[in-house]
């Protein structure tokens, strides 16, 4: 499968994880498919964060954390997945910058309580960070593909190590 990832790859096709979870981030597995097998972007939606948070215990710690400070449920997965997203960024950091912004992102759908219309979102989307300043010039010369519409770009996230 890699060889054909690579070829996808080197045809411009930039290729994306449909499935974030803790699990993948801290056990080091999205870190390994971003350096060998060619993935440069990951999403979640509400659907892939409940089968997430369903299985195994990584979330329990910061859900007991929100549960005493009397967070909603609403408030709780926001933080939740919030966390989810930031991290992985961190793991995309590096693609992002080598690509200049291109890739190296991380995308949430946004819930489908929140809208109120079909149309039109009952509130903008909340950010999962600083938003990206990286420039959008169109001379590039090997485009890809820019992420999907709901991307939140989280990069660089304030840290020691992000100089800004």
């Amino acid at each position: 499968m890699t060889e054909r990832l690579k070829a996808l790859a080197d045809a411009g096709v930039s290729i994306w994880l449909d499935d974030l979870s803790r699990e993948r981030i801290e056990t080091g597995n999205l870190a390994e498919l971003v350096k060998n097998d060619y993935v440069v972007g990951v999403t979640t939606n509400p659907t892939i964060f409940a089968n997430a948070l369903s299985n195994g215990e990584r979330y329990d710690a910061q859900l007991r954390q929100l549960a005493e400070k009397g967070a909603d449920a609403d408030t709780a997965i926001f933080e939740l997945t919030t966390t989810d997203v930031r991290q992985a960024c961190d793991v995309l950091v590096d693609t992002w910058k080598a690509s200049d912004g291109v890739d190296g992102r991380v995308s949430i759908e946004v819930a489908p309580r929140s809208r109120t219309t079909r149309r039109r979102p009952s509130s903008p989307p909340r950010s999962c960070g600083r938003r990206s300043t990286a420039p959008t010039s169109s001379s590039r010369s090997r485009r890809r593909p820019r992420a999907p519409p709901r991307s939140l770009p989280c990069w660089p996230r304030a840290s020691a190590s992000t100089s800004r």
